[in-house]
């Protein structure tokens, strides 16, 4: 027996992230909707940066179509193009590492 999928959403208000008991009484965090993740730079620093838009999602054409994140997602930020690199439904947070980095930032 299993649950469906999170499909983790961008949002413009505040995260929301829901517990959830597993087996062996262990809890597993998801993420439901977020506007923000954390990004790795090639240099090792790591920033916060707002989610603009979802750009593509290789898992699946329809989660792009419909703005869902899943991991390998590639997300448009306020620091460039970030690969989701963490999984959303399993770890509670939203990480990536930056692929290119645009020209105001």
């Amino acid at each position: 027996m299993g649950r469906g999928p999170t499909e983790t959403k961008i949002s413009e208000g505040e995260e929301v992230v829901e517990e959830r008991r597993v087996f062996g009484a262990n809890v597993k965090l998801r993420v439901r909707a977020t506007g923000n993740i954390n990004v790795s730079s090639q240099d090792g620093k790591t920033t916060r940066a707002k989610i603009l838009a979802l750009a593509e999602n290789p898992s699946n054409p329809l989660y792009s179509r419909r703005g869902i994140i899943t991991k390998g997602a590639i997300v448009k930020t306020t620091v460039g193009m970030v690969k989701v690199t963490s999984k959303p439904g399993r770890d509670g947070t939203l990480n990536g590492t930056l692929l290119e980095e645009t020209a105001a930032a």
